[in-house]
């Protein structure tokens, strides 16, 4: 049974492959036949594999234009002064707070303690003011009651004077002493009210809320704030460089004085770095955010990092260049435009140290395909 089926199979295995065999012993004999045969089927198979790869491409784009990006930061301080002691070294990794360099406290503690002294004597000032207040309302009291006395005096005069029993002078006395008292007591009077406006209306007010208090404690708080900056702190975790510059004496201009920014020392953080890509315009086009992205850092050959694109920037390089390109011109070039794409970094094999400025490739698969949309459409 074993032999039959032996035979059946060889039988049926020539029967299959000598059509197969007689082409190839025409094309043997036929050159003619075989030149239009390898002519025709090369134009052929190299046309279907290129249609193959056509239509199964498109999915991911790619671009060398890429490099490692992280928060980076020339440390530098607001107040001028000399620079006390510098607690750091190059390349040292830091903490969030850690002290990178001190100015000189003594100038910004004098300040603070002759703000301090201002702020008590016009806390003193206040409390005057309000004495006096207090004073000139006895003053216009003592005042009405000497008013009120000259008019009753003014009163009998006039009454007498009716009645012929005193000379007119004695009257006239009367009335210059009535309108003398009257005039003094409109300007105590005016005094105070002069007296409660400085203390804003409020005769009881609380030295602190005075207006002239609160400017003196501004300045206070300002010189407080400075000497607190004499002490320079990181802003975040990172990697300190640019500390040779640095030394104790060396004068620290502030920022806010001078017309450029004076740095102190760098700083570059260590963590939530990302990978900043310039694409071309025209491979963004099925780009979107979220999509897988994979990468290699020319400095790990052989590490493959993954991540995903963050976000796509509103608008290409050259848009927000110093000097935009003017394309109103006779001589124009069209040239492809770079949009940078951030992407984040989920996973890098061995977490190797990624420093600002590394070189990258990346590959975003857009997850696209061609054939899918000849055949089925969007």
């Amino acid at each position: 049974m074993a032999a039959i089926n032996s035979d059946t199979r060889s039988e049926y295995a020539g029967s299959v492959s000598s059509p197969l065999k007689d082409f190839i012993a025409r094309l043997r004999a036929d050159r003619g036949l075989l030149r239009r045969v390898l002519m025709y089927g090369g134009v052929a198979l190299v046309a279907v594999v290129a249609a193959t790869l056509w239509l199964t491409g498109g999915r991911f784009v790619s671009t060398d234009d890429a490099y490692v990006q992280a928060k980076k930061l020339n440390v530098t301080t607001d107040v001028s002064g000399l620079v006390q002691t510098v607690d750091v070294r190059e390349g040292q990794h830091v903490r969030k707070g850690q002290v990178l360099f001190t100015l000189d406290p003594r100038p910004f503690r004098i300040a603070l303690a002759n703000a301090k002294a201002q702020l008590a004597q016009q806390a003193l000032t206040v409390d005057s003011m309000k004495e006096d207040y207090r004073r000139m309302l006895s003053d216009v009291a003592a005042q009405k009651a000497q008013v009120d006395l000259d008019q009753r005096n003014y009163d009998r005069y006039a009454g007498l004077m009716k009645a012929g029993a005193i000379a007119p002078a004695t009257y006239d006395q009367a009335k210059l002493t009535l309108a003398t008292a009257q005039q003094q007591l409109r300007s105590l009077q005016q005094t105070a009210d002069t007296q409660l406006a400085k203390l804003s209306g409020n005769p009881d007010i609380p030295a602190a809320d005075h207006p002239q208090v609160e400017q003196v404690q501004a300045q206070v708080n300002e010189a407080q704030r400075q000497l607190n900056h004499a002490t320079v702190r990181a802003p975040f975790d990172g990697i300190v460089t640019e500390v040779d510059s640095l030394q104790p004496g060396t004068l620290v201009i502030s920022a806010l004085s001078s017309f450029s920014t004076t740095s102190a020392v760098g700083l570059v953080a260590t963590q939530d770095a990302w990978v900043e890509a310039q694409m071309k315009e025209t491979d963004l086009t099925n780009v979107r955010n979220n999509q897988p992205v994979s990468f290699t850092l020319d400095t790990y050959p052989g590490v493959t990092c993954s991540g995903h694109v963050d976000s796509i920037s509103p608008g290409t390089g050259a848009a927000f260049s110093v000097l935009p390109a003017e394309n109103a011109s006779g001589n124009w070039v069209k040239v492809v435009q770079r949009v940078p794409t951030r992407i984040s970094i989920d996973n890098c094999p061995g977490n190797p140290p990624l420093r600002a400025g590394m070189s990258a490739v990346v590959k975003i698969d857009t997850g696209h395909r061609r054939w899918w949309r000849l055949l089925f459409g969007d």
